[in-house]
């Protein structure tokens, strides 16, 4: 046991390093963006598969509510939440498009997408994404493998590039919890 526990620790070890070497830029453009957003009327719409869902609704919590600030709440939707809606739109439309018809219906121009793909491919974030540049959003980006369609697609993206997803979602956590701060620390100093 052990070994495994110490193997699990020096991957993380490593990739911390990276994102310390690579990071700070990209969680600054990502914080950045949030910023011109929330500054200009607009709001957050979050979206993600699996684990991925649990941290779109994650932070959509942190800006709605707050993250470790008094402050006033931040304009922020999980597009993971509403059972209803994500049922109804996979049973009429596939699954592909539970994502892209909620931006459709919810998203204007000078909001802002970010989206969560570990594998950078999920077809139903590539769809939000083309629905999301069609209505005139910005899109930030998580993924987990370098140079992948999800990458290709953002304004801005943070790739926290490992072998298994669970390791790319907890360097994803680091990143969000950063930007949340980011964020928060901007508006409290108004």
């Amino acid at each position: 046991m052990r070994e495994k526990i110490e193997a699990n620790i020096a991957i993380h070890k490593k990739m911390l390093a990276e994102l310390e070497k690579i990071g700070v830029a990209v969680i600054e453009a990502v914080a950045g963006i949030v910023i011109e957003t929330l500054e200009g009327g607009g709001k957050v719409l979050v979206c993600g598969n699996g684990g991925s869902a649990a941290d779109a609704q994650h932070i959509a919590a942190e800006l709605v509510g707050r993250y470790r600030k008094e402050r006033k709440g931040l304009g922020a939707i999980a597009l993971t939440t509403d059972s209803s809606a994500i049922t109804s739109i996979a049973n009429d439309y596939g699954f592909e498009n539970i994502f892209a018809r909620q931006v459709e219906a919810l998203g204007v121009s000078g909001d802002v997408l970010w989206a969560f793909s570990t594998s950078g491919t999920s077809a139903n974030i590539i769809k939000a994404v083309g629905k999301a540049r069609e209505k005139g959003l910005k899109v930030i980006g998580f993924t987990g493998r370098k140079d992948s369609l999800l990458e290709e697609l953002s304004d801005v993206c943070f790739c926290a590039d490992a072998e298994t997803s669970d390791a790319s979602q907890e360097m994803h956590q680091v990143a969000y919890h950063i930007v949340c701060g980011l964020v928060e620390d901007h508006f409290v100093c108004e």
